[in-house]
């Protein structure tokens, strides 16, 4: 189950975490993408993935993240503790972080000509979830959001990513690292 986005006017604050609760007791996982109380409460819960922006997760620990340390340790910290069991943090033209049980791994983005950042951060967890859904790992999921919320930032206005641009990002992110 996927929980994203701003809960609309009138909806309770600790809605995500009911849906985290409910998918727990189904036997499913949760996906969390959400900021603030909401943000809180689902990982008060505990969630299969959570992916909070550098400022959510800021906003969450109540700290700067101006470091890559501070970044890798607040990530670390969420699965430590039990809120999520995978954190992948973006961080924009940064790239991302992947925090698990197994341990840390950071991607820097491809170099791409950005035209606009609208649907990036949707654009990541969706491919995210894609290739987990597809029983692709999770270094294979965040080389997929990576590239997917890159191919979106490479497209003007509201405007998504491209199924082709995605898979040459892709294939340039394995290429990068050697694999």
């Amino acid at each position: 189950m996927v929980a994203s986005g701003s809960l609309p006017p009138g909806v309770p604050e600790d809605f995500y975490a009911r849906i985290a609760r409910t998918a727990r007791q189904h036997g499913a996982r949760c996906v969390v993408d959400a900021s603030g109380p909401a943000l809180t409460a689902a990982l008060a819960e505990g969630v299969f993935l959570v992916k909070p922006s550098r400022r959510e997760l800021e906003a969450h620990v109540g700290a700067s993240l101006d470091t890559e340390v501070r970044q890798v340790e607040a990530a670390a910290v969420l699965v430590a503790d039990g809120s999520a069991e995978h954190v992948a943090l973006t961080l924009g033209e940064a790239g991302a972080v992947l925090a698990s049980r197994s341990g840390v791994e950071r991607l820097t983005v491809p170099p791409v000509r950005v035209v606009g950042t609208v649907g990036a951060g949707d654009s990541f967890l969706g491919a995210f979830v894609l290739r987990l859904a597809q029983g692709r790992s999770a270094a294979e999921a965040l080389r997929a959001g990576v590239a997917a919320g890159s191919a979106t930032a490479m497209t003007p206005a509201t405007e998504l990513c491209h199924r082709d641009d995605v898979e040459r990002l892709e294939r340039e992110l394995l290429e990068a690292a050697g694999r």
